[in-house]
């Protein structure tokens, strides 16, 4: 089953320094149908102003993994960790017992838009830690790149304590791919940029499908478009 989740029908909210779009139930949006799929739990997009972010906040037993898009996103936290993510790399922090940190643009002039998606870590009380990895962006064009996983292991790929791979992909224009699923998991496709089809489904920029039950899929550009796959169980 595929179940199409257009850009429109996410909420969104605009606090003057953030615009956000929530794809799940976050913060002042609630819908008992709509909490989670599978272990992701929340998938915020984010657009924070120059100068601005979110103060120092705590969280605990959620693996937390942010992606930009643009712009650059300052990261830190009372375990030590702390840098600066940008297009080309992925932050993982592991929540677990408790976490306290900060994320701003630290920018005076450029707005930064990134993906923030948490996760129901494997189990509860984890160590807390934090990750910043850096990948070929070379490599997403035309297939799947494993960035964040716990099923390959690569120093290049962000270490997760759920069972998931997070991929990404630049498909050019007019090119297919194909992706194996195992049965009994879960698939989550989100367009970045672009116009695709999946299985015959149209999904434009910022749509989402959730699918079930379906072990091949075919992913087809009809524009250049960039493309965030997460397998999940």
């Amino acid at each position: 089953m595929i179940n199409i989740y257009p850009a429109e029908t996410r909420y969104t909210a605009d606090h003057g320094w953030l615009k956000t779009s929530h794809s799940f139930s976050f913060a002042d949006y609630y819908d008992p149908n709509n909490m989670n799929f599978g272990p992701l739990r929340v998938l915020n997009d984010d657009f924070i102003a120059p100068g601005k972010g979110f103060g120092a906040h705590p969280h605990r037993d959620m693996e937390i993994v942010s992606i930009v898009i643009k712009g650059e996103l300052k990261h830190e936290d009372n375990t030590g960790g702390s840098g600066i993510i940008r297009p080309g790399e992925i932050q993982r922090m592991t929540a677990g017992t408790g976490i306290i940190h900060s994320e701003y643009n630290p920018s005076s002039t450029e707005e930064v838009n990134l993906l923030q998606l948490w996760f129901l870590p494997e189990k509860k009380g984890l160590t807390p830690s934090y990750e910043q990895i850096a990948y070929d962006r070379n490599a997403l064009r035309n297939q799947l790149l494993p960035v964040v996983s716990n099923r390959v292991q690569a120093k290049d790929v962000a270490l997760i304590h759920q069972d998931l791979t997070l991929y990404l992909s630049e498909l050019d224009k007019n090119h297919a791919l194909t992706f194996h699923q195992e049965t009994n998991r879960k698939t989550f496709l989100f367009v970045m940029e672009g116009d695709v089809t999946v299985n015959k489904h149209r999904l434009k920029k910022r749509d989402s499908a959730r699918i079930t039950d379906i072990t091949e899929l075919t992913i087809e550009a009809h524009s250049n478009a960039q493309l965030m796959l997460i397998d999940l169980p």
